[in-house]
């Protein structure tokens, strides 16, 4: 009998982590099912290109673990039973995967072990008329809504981000790029690039001044309508699009669960990412609690997701196989902004993702930001290659026990 190993979610760091115990247990040990709602990858930090009309190479999951020992299942996760070890699938909108017999309503799929990874979706934390008059890309259905509605405006014609961070900034410098005919704006509720050193400031005011973005500072948007936003001052901002990055919330099945989370629901993990109250389950990416340097949470992103499914799935196989624990800590290096194709904005940090002087700037800073999303891409679509293959025999005893017994330091 194999160990069942059962990975939901198949972004970044799903499909990553399913490619890389594929990679480090033996085949006729373990059974790998990856659990995902969409057939294709789909690359998210590219999302603000999806809507301003560019078009992403398909990468179906089918061809990317052929031949792996990776099962791909087309379903939606409705439910996980973290003490009877199963989850509940539902065909996804869409698919003809045969999951369901006609009348069985949902499928239940049970697991050895489970690695959750259902990451974030995009929340307007309850501002009046966001979910009526929004627009968002935190996944693919959003990023298409909002470029067809983009293709639909004429020239001088409103668009508004809301939201200062990393996916507004990429949003709106895209949007003024791809379309100089429109009057793009952001409004931010705190100063513009905060978070960045001064020379990263000053560099992205010259690209926002150079792409005519207007740029509203301390404006706290507590109001949606078809045509403007409101802020909390009452300043009302014409938007004939508004465009929402303000927030992410993390998938909620996890919080229906009997697992230790947060108010915020993300699932609360130790160092190997397993989780603190139920040792057979792991959460990687935007839906785990991770501590980083200085004791501070991960930021939900890309940059801090990867480094989590490679430590689930390195820690996962060493249980299983009795080899010795990793003890990498994930830290910081740099934040990658593009500011459209031709601009970019490197912020180098401490290890603890504060902002330091060195900056890297311009098209250079463009093309090492393209290097990192590629690379990203290309970890994923070749799931067992770049790294030596080291498949190791599953110890039976630690399994049959739900690695409950600790790999020796």
């Amino acid at each position: 009998m194999k160990h069942r190993i059962v990975v939901l979610g198949a972004g970044y760091t799903g499909a990553i982590a399913a490619g890389r115990l594929a990679r480090r247990l033996r085949r006729e040990d373990v059974a790998i099912t990856l659990v995902n709602a969409e057939p294709d990858f789909v690359e998210r930090v590219r999302m603000h290109q999806v809507a301003t009309g560019q078009d992403l190479k398909p990468r179906p999951f089918r061809e990317m673990f052929a031949g792996t020992g990776v099962e791909l299942r087309l379903a939606q996760v409705t439910a996980v039973d973290v003490d009877r070890r199963t989850v509940t699938l539902t065909d996804a909108p869409g698919t003809d995967t045969g999951l369901n017999a006609p009348g069985s309503g949902a499928e239940e799929l049970p697991y050895d072990t489970l690695v959750y990874a259902l990451g974030s979706r995009w929340n307007a934390q309850g501002v009046p008329g966001s979910a009526e008059h929004a627009y968002e890309i935190a996944g693919r259905p959003g990023a298409l809504r909002l470029r067809e509605r983009l293709a639909r405006l004429d020239a001088g014609q409103s668009v508004v981000v809301v939201g200062g961070g990393l996916t507004g900034v990429e949003a709106a410098t895209e949007i003024a790029e791809t379309r100089p005919d429109l009057d793009v704006a952001l409004a931010a509720r705190g100063a513009l690039g905060d978070w960045l050193s001064p020379k990263g400031r000053e560099h992205l005011r010259k690209v926002f001044g150079k792409l005519g973005i207007t740029a509203y500072e301390h404006a706290a948007v507590t109001g949606v309508e078809a045509d403007r936003v409101t802020t909390a001052d009452g300043t009302a901002i014409p938007a004939a699009v508004t465009v929402w990055t303000a927030g992410f919330a993390v998938h909620p099945v996890a919080k229906a669960t009997a697992l230790e989370v947060t108010g915020d629901g993300q699932i609360v993990v130790d160092g190997t990412m397993r989780s603190v109250s139920h040792p057979d389950v792991y959460a990687i990416g935007d839906a785990a609690m991770v501590m980083g340097p200085g004791d501070k949470p991960l930021r939900m992103s890309c940059a801090s997701g990867i480094p989590t499914a490679w430590q689930a799935a390195d820690a996962i196989a060493a249980r299983l196989t009795g080899a010795k624990l990793p003890k990498v800590s994930i830290r910081y290096f740099n934040q990658c902004i593009s500011l459209g194709r031709k601009e970019g904005l490197i912020q180098y940090v401490t290890a603890d993702d504060r902002a330091v002087q060195a900056v890297l700037t311009g098209r250079l800073a463009a093309v090492y930001k393209e290097l990192i999303c590629k690379n990203a891409a290309w970890s994923v679509a070749n799931p067992t290659l770049g790294l030596p293959v080291r498949r190791r025999r599953v110890t039976w005893e630690r399994a049959a026990a739900g690695s409950a017994v600790e790999a020796s330091a």
